[in-house]
């Protein structure tokens, strides 16, 4: 090939690398889809996507055994039932899932369970034959400790975030007296707190904000947080609010009030607990200490008494 064509050659290459280079630059200073739609949908709730039970799962393992764990969940479904209360405290839990979703997270527990007893009863079955049957019992009851096992799984994460709740509700209930004592109006006073405020709470009130920004009624979408939650002092602050923009009665006072019953309850409760600790401390005390103290004191005298003694 001559000069001039590879000068042709090296030329289109250098300004087809150019273009190609240009056009990076400029879908880099593009800003990104999500950030232009973000301020638009940032304060919608996360539970607005439709949750599609199994939608998550994927690979070798749900292709293969997926039919026969959604079989097997249905199955439990049907024994246990319940899937009115599961469903409530998935609610009250705030975790994405479908009662069909936590029924097969209790047949993957119960297999898990199952399948680490079937190991170690396969072990002593080979050396002791006649211990097989017992040793079928005991890995169906670890199959249905498993399934138990997630179900008081699932009852902890719930008392967990409602006690979460619990300690930060004075805190935001102080907020929202304050920014509503300050002239602001409910809903303003909730996009103050869900914008400064981070926890279980503020993402309950973040939900509350969302729905009344998409058309819902103030007190429609305070009813339905009163609905959803199971505590009761997160309902009667729900109630009171709602009340408050119906009717145009004073809420700061409400709030305050509120936040100080919190926190006396709270104060309750921890004296409560300090005392059942104070008597849970006994155990040790009475069961170690003092039977190694009564030694200590009359173990010498015994040892004497044995030397003096003919």
């Amino acid at each position: 090939m001559s000069l001039a064509g590879w000068g042709v050659v090296l030329g289109l290459g250098f300004g087809l690398g150019l273009v190609l280079v240009t056009s990076r630059v400029l879908d880099l200073r593009r800003p990104l889809l999500a950030v232009r739609v973000l301020p638009y949908i940032r304060d919608l709730p996360e539970a607005v996507r439709p949750v599609v039970p199994g939608a998550a799962r994927t690979g070798a393992f749900w292709a293969v055994f997926g039919p026969a764990v959604a079989s097997a969940a249905d199955s439990l479904e049907r024994v246990l039932g319940g899937n009115a209360t599961i469903r409530r405290r998935l609610e009250r839990g705030k975790l994405a899932m479908t009662v069909h979703d936590f029924r097969v997270e209790q047949v993957l527990w119960g297999l898990i369970g199952f399948a680490c007893t079937a190991a170690v009863s396969l072990v002593v079955a080979l050396r002791s034959p006649a211990r097989t049957i017992p040793l079928l019992v005991l890995c169906a009851v670890a199959f249905v400790m498993g399934v138990l096992i997630r179900e008081n799984r699932l009852t902890a994460q719930v008392a967990t975030r409602e006690r979460r709740i619990l300690v930060e509700f004075p805190t935001v209930a102080e907020l929202m007296a304050l920014a509503v004592g300050a002239g602001e109006g409910p809903v303003a006073a909730l996009d103050r707190v869900v914008t400064r405020c981070r926890g279980e709470l503020a993402r309950d009130l973040a939900d509350v904000l969302a729905d009344i920004r998409t058309g819902s009624p103030v007190s429609t979408a305070l009813d339905a947080l009163a609905s959803r939650s199971g505590l009761p002092v997160v309902s009667r602050f729900a109630e009171g609010m709602a009340v408050a923009v119906e009717r145009g009665t004073p809420l700061a006072a409400v709030l305050h009030a509120q936040a100080a019953d919190v926190r006396e309850a709270g104060r309750r409760t921890l004296i409560e607990s300090g005392a059942r600790k104070e008597v849970a401390m006994m155990v040790p005390v009475v069961f170690l200490v003092l039977p190694v103290t009564v030694v200590f004191a009359f173990w010498p005298g015994l040892v004497g008494l044995h030397l003096v003694t003919p």
